[in-house]
């Protein structure tokens, strides 16, 4: 037998040769996985990340497209690309995924650029533009229109790459527990609000405070808020609001499009061989055909049964729709008088809008068609 002290020694010489051995094998610059396992199909495993997400896995409608995307990208690549998806708060806060990305906490992120509004001002922009543009004229903005050049430099500054990897047609105008008439009604109205849109509804008298999805059905209920916006029908369904908040508006005047972006540690992008990088945005832009698809398959059915939940789903009057436009233009000027990129962006998306405006009123039939 040998000694207990021997045994130590012994243990100690085992640990410390462990970590050099994960020392060496310790993947190079860029961020790729170099593992010695492979997939079910035999494929090395090359990309192995931590993804952590905005809004939950379990949210319909917000939380399918993520993980489709990872799916993808694994049948894609024979299980050679893998992400794994953290819902808020397992890995970072929902509102911190790109800081995370920037500062190599992990290797990419899913998120709503609009939350980095605070930080980056453009950022909003990509995420949704109030009285902005529909979600297909997005898609073509940001591969055709200058878009996705006016993304990259920006997020460049802060050692991220986006690739626009989700898209969905207009959320609603909020859930409101009382009736909502006039502008009148929005005078200290306390109301969760996301993006630019927060600063317009601010504009305009209410009081705005920023939540996570998981936070605001128990401030609904609590009367910290007295109204909300997050999402499509579906998702908000899936959320509660209208167990408490019965008037739901449209039409999403402040998010007529919610882009979702795929975020990666420019370095890491960078290290990764073009085929990968390939890949990634391929999977991305099917991602984007899908969740669009997806989005809109969806909401129908969910507002058809409104009636029996006892919610009242109606447009705003014309008079307050066109008081918050007025408000969104003096928000969205006076931003780009105080931030370059968010002048560039802004002038960017506006003169796309007013060209593409004609194609819309010629090409597409009336509403009551």
């Amino acid at each position: 037998m040998i000694s207990k002290r021997a045994a130590l020694v012994f243990a100690a010489v085992a640990l410390i040769a462990g970590v050099l051995l994960s020392l060496a094998l310790r993947p190079p610059g860029g961020g790729r996985t170099v593992v010695a396992t492979t997939s079910d199909e035999g494929v090395p495993v090359r990309i192995h990340w931590r993804v952590p997400l905005s809004a939950p896995r379990n949210l319909p409608g917000a939380g399918e497209t993520p993980s489709w995307f990872a799916l993808a990208l694994d049948r894609a690549s024979g299980g050679g690309v893998r992400i794994d998806l953290y819902d808020p708060g397992e890995i970072v806060p929902a509102f911190a995924v790109t800081d995370a990305v920037r500062d190599r906490k992990v290797q990419a992120g899913y998120t709503w650029l609009g939350y980095d509004q605070g930080k980056i001002p453009s950022s909003a922009l990509f995420g949704a533009t109030p009285f902005g543009l529909e979600p297909w004229a997005y898609i073509g903005w940001w591969h055709f229109g200058g878009g996705r050049e006016l993304a990259e430099g920006i997020y460049a500054r802060h050692d991220i790459k986006p690739l626009l990897c989700g898209i969905s047609g207009p959320e609603t105008a909020g859930w409101f527990r009382t009736p909502l008439n006039s502008t009148d009604d929005l005078a200290g109205l306390k109301i969760r609000f996301a993006g630019l849109g927060g600063k317009v509804m601010q504009r305009v008298g209410a009081s705005v405070t920023m939540l996570p999805a998981g936070e605001i059905f128990q401030a609904l209920d609590t009367g910290v808020i007295d109204a909300t916006e997050f999402a499509q029908p579906i998702t908000d369904q899936a959320l509660g609001f209208s167990r408490i908040a019965k008037y739901n508006y449209y039409p999403g005047w402040h998010q007529p499009f919610s882009a979702t972006h795929f975020v990666v540690n420019l370095d890491v992008w960078e290290g990764l061989p073009p085929a990968d990088q390939g890949l990634l945005e391929t999977v991305c832009m099917g991602s984007v055909g899908r969740s669009l698809g997806l989005s809109e398959y969806q909401q129908a059915p969910v507002v058809a049964e409104f009636s029996e939940l006892g919610v009242s789903a109606s447009y705003f009057p014309e008079e307050v729709l066109r008081i918050l436009q007025s408000a969104a233009q003096e928000v969205l000027d006076e931003e780009a008088a105080a931030d370059a990129d968010f002048k560039a962006v802004l002038d960017s998306q506006r003169a796309y809008q007013a060209v593409y405006r004609e194609w819309r009123r010629l090409a597409y039939l009336p509403k009551d068609f």
